[in-house]
């Protein structure tokens, strides 16, 4: 294993899968069951496993190229220095983008699923201000440091699998055979809906941000970042197949129709499962478990975006260095959530067609790039050029279909 190049002592393994694991398992989830409901559970699952593999060597496809610069150094620099300012523009305004739209859909999710946990306490607290505090304690902490990000993710990730498993657990135990396997519409068509569901799972295996991240974290230690890339990706793969048994194993298809009507928001999918669970306590298990899935993905991706303004902006690693950086993350999201609080699920649609660029064709040709220039002597992706090219295509195709469905081109299940 490399010797690292930090000044501080060799951080945990468990810290960097929980900066990746807490990134992609977040709000992001809340949108799965919604979208995925025209091709229903067993290709969603296809759909679901494609796309965490192709996300997955992407993320790697970054560190290849990440490696051949220094540490700091995020994707303005390595794009800008490998593919030229033009893509740097193309890749740096979908960064930008991507992150910015996906803060004000945690913004978003945090004030709906905010006010639904206060309304539990007989509190009337509403949506735009719960966002709002919200986005500003999690501006505070990503101010402080990436270890104080790592720290509260650590507790929060924690908090969230813990209740994850008490809540889904009971979900599990009222799985309907005749609900997952949609008994009721025996002439039901699946594979028309496939395509719709391919740029929401993209954008919930969005963590790409965060390997620039973890190279500040670990120093150049590529098998370590690696793992954690790995084993956070699993992490996340393992529970989006759980909250998808759990979800369409309890709420029937037709259902999810009224959901989608609704705004698909997550306050309004609780409430559907908490009509199925009919019980209190798990009820509240139920809402615990929603605040801290916002709050984890919250942190991760604010995290990258706020590393990656650094770096574009040149603004140092001093308190008011961290500052400036803190006011560009926070500000804009945080105007959008005032002005706009129900737009989560578009959000999350849009944060998957611009993700495209940026966490599969960019990676896919930096990594050939990197290949070209340095040999990429470090580290390497496996699969050679038809890895290269799978990955490209996967971005390729997201584009197309989110475009497609923008025009209405593809059928909807409503």
């Amino acid at each position: 294993m490399a010797t690292l190049t930090t000044t501080q002592a060799t951080p945990s393994l468990l810290a960097g899968v929980v900066i990746i694991g807490g990134t992609v398992i977040g709000a992001g989830m809340f949108s799965l069951p919604v979208m995925m409901s025209g091709a229903w559970f067993f290709w969603s699952m296809a759909a679901l496993v494609f796309t965490w593999f192709c996300m997955l060597h992407s993320g790697l496809m970054i560190l290849e190229a990440n490696l051949n610069y220094r540490i700091g150094a995020s994707f303005d620099t390595i794009t800008k220095d490998l593919l030229g300012n033009g893509w740097n523009v193309v890749n740096g305004l979908s960064i930008a983008f991507v992150l910015y739209i996906l803060t004000y859909a945690y913004i978003s999710a945090s004030g709906s699923i905010l006010h639904h946990t206060f309304a539990e306490m007989s509190l009337n607290v509403p949506a735009r201000a719960a966002g709002f505090g919200f986005a500003l304690l999690v501006a505070f902490v990503v101010w402080l440091s990436t270890k104080a990000v790592s720290r509260m993710t650590a507790i929060v990730l924690g908090a969230k699998v813990i209740t994850f498993f008490l809540t889904f657990g009971s979900l599990l135990g009222h799985v309907q055979p005749a609900t997952l396997f949609n008994v009721a519409e025996s002439n039901a068509s699946y594979t028309p809906y496939i395509l719709m569901t391919l740029p929401f799972c993209l954008a919930s295996f969005g963590y790409h941000g965060n390997v620039p991240s973890l190279m500040k974290y670990y120093g150049k230690d590529p098998r370590t970042i690696a793992k954690c890339v790995i084993l956070g990706t699993l992490l996340a793969l393992v529970l989006y197949s759980v909250w998808l048994l759990a979800t369409m194993g309890n709420i029937p298809r037709p259902q999810f129709i009224g959901i989608a009507k609704e705004g698909g928001n997550i306050d309004v999918l609780v409430q559907a499962l908490s009509g199925v669970l009919n019980s209190r306590g798990l009820d509240l298990l139920l809402v615990v478990f929603s605040n801290f899935a916002v709050a984890s993905s919250f942190l991760g991706v604010t995290l990258g975006l706020f590393d990656y303004l650094a770096d574009l902006f040149g603004f140092d690693d001093s308190a008011s260095g961290r500052f400036k950086t803190a006011l560009l993350t926070f500000l804009p999201p945080i105007v959008g959530g005032l002005l706009w609080p129900n737009g989560f699920l578009y959000a999350i649609g849009y944060a998957g067609l611009a993700a495209t660029v940026w966490a599969a064709i960019v990676p896919a040709l930096l990594a050939r790039a990197s290949r070209q220039r340095f040999g990429s002597p470090t580290f390497r992706v496996w699969g050679g050029k038809p890895m290269i090219m799978l990955i490209l295509l996967f971005g390729v195709g997201n584009a197309v279909v989110h475009i497609l469905s923008t025009f209405n081109i593809l059928p909807v299940y409503q």
